[in-house]
């Protein structure tokens, strides 16, 4: 059954690329080993931690001790302004058509599509990297 919440490879790759660096903020994490870990990769890996870095969200430090590290006040980052990063501002648009195709006065789907994408919206927004990690120590 097909699911119905679809995020990209790209956007699940930033959000878990993060998490996974918010495990050990220390540490410089490098493209293979990133990419391994997720099971992804390296290529498409390699476009996000540039978007990542663009943003400010992580630093990159060449060489042979370089790697990737997350930057700023990472603990308070959400998921969505990490998804937002990679996909851009959400649309609160509610037609799954992108705009209204069916000249009805209400949709076909009533209120669902608006539901879904607040619940969406709200779980992004309300789940910060440090709750990844909070979760994990206890």
């Amino acid at each position: 059954m097909p699911s119905l919440l679809k995020i990209s490879e790209a956007a699940s790759l930033a959000l878990h690329t993060m998490a996974l660096m918010a495990q050990d903020d220390e540490k410089k994490f490098s493209t293979r080993e990133i990419a391994s870990t997720l099971q992804r990769s390296e290529n498409h890996l390699s476009k996000v931690l540039q978007r990542l870095a663009r943003a400010g969200y992580i630093v990159s430090t060449r060489g042979p001790l370089g790697g990737f590290q997350l930057s700023g006040e990472w603990a308070e980052r959400t998921f969505l302004e990490i998804y937002e990063v990679i996909e851009g501002p959400v649309d609160a648009n509610p037609c799954i058509a992108g705009a209204p195709v069916c000249n009805r006065a209400q949709c076909i789907l009533g209120g669902l599509t608006e539901s879904v994408n607040r619940q969406f919206v709200d779980y992004m927004n309300g789940t910060k990297l440090k709750d990844l990690v909070e979760a994990r120590v206890t």
